[in-house]
């Protein structure tokens, strides 16, 4: 597989300020064993595998129809494996519902954006919030004194994430009425939002332009780099694949093909063939 041309160039090394280190929270490995998921006799997946190490950026690539969205969907609760095990540090996500793997750590970012259009982009990250809120609903109804020192935290908190992925100018405006890559990372700022130790990042800068895709991936190498927390990303533009991810993980068909480092699986000859295909034979 030849290195797709793509307009997002490596991330610059001027990656934003990050919060404050109290924040970035013990990040363990995800691994993924013998992973099989079949609907009525289809097998999307057939016996994958993979580890995204501790703080480090992983890919899973592969032509469509190779099982990624399926992959994703075992890991954050939406399907059920038929056979193998998912393991984020000691705790198997296995057979637990999306809510209490995101309560484990576990944050995702879909393809199509899901912010509320009327809401402003603070609230609409306060949202990320929610699972940290130790405050009952009637001592927030009331406007008790800690029902207010919580929330005055959690806002404060917002902002510094909204400055990491540069949205700090945007906070009082309407969610909706921001361009597209703008909308783009305040999902990913509502994922931070929710103190991760590992994302997963559905097609991030798809539909991006040049200037978004570039901003996008100084954010996530910040993220990375900055943050210390573990991402999983499934992305097409192969380019930007290649010079962010610290290790990639291909599929075709519901297998595993490759498994390793960029520069290797890019030259993977099952690779080629799986991306090329005919084109090879040629």
């Amino acid at each position: 597989m030849t290195d797709a041309p793509t307009d997002a160039p490596a991330p610059s090394p001027a990656t934003p300020a990050a919060p404050k280190a109290a924040d970035v929270p013990d990040v363990p490995a995800l691994v993924v064993e013998e992973l099989t998921v079949r609907f009525a006799g289809l097998t999307a997946l057939d016996g994958v595998g993979f580890t995204v190490r501790p703080g480090t950026v992983h890919a899973l690539i592969g032509p469509n129809g190779a099982g990624k969205s399926t992959c994703f969907n075992v890991l954050s609760g939406v399907y059920r494996a038929t056979e193998g095990s998912v393991r984020l540090g000691p705790h198997d996500l296995t057979t637990l519902p999306p809510h209490r793997i995101a309560d484990l750590g576990v944050g995702r970012i879909f393809q199509n954006l899901a912010l509320p259009p009327r809401a402003t982009v603070e609230d609409s990250l306060m949202l990320g919030r929610h699972r940290l809120t130790r405050t009952g609903f009637l001592a927030a109804g009331l406007r008790l004194p800690s029902a207010a020192r919580e929330e005055a935290r959690h806002r404060a908190r917002v902002r510094e994430i909204a400055a990491f992925v540069g949205l700090e100018g945007q906070l009082a405006r309407p969610a909706g009425s921001l361009p597209y890559g703008q909308q783009k990372l305040a999902e990913l700022a509502r994922a931070l939002c929710m103190e991760p130790k590992l994302l997963l990042l559905d097609e991030p800068v798809a539909g991006m332009t040049a200037d978004e895709r570039r901003r996008t991936a100084s954010v996530i190498a910040g993220v990375r780099d900055s943050l210390g927390i573990s991402v999983l990303l499934v992305e097409h533009d192969m380019g930007l694949v290649m010079r962010l991810a610290d290790s990639v993980t291909v599929l075709d068909f519901g297998r595993r093909i490759a498994d390793g480092a960029p520069g290797d699986v890019q030259n993977d000859p099952a690779v080629v063939r799986a991306y090329l295909g005919e084109e090879t034979a040629a």
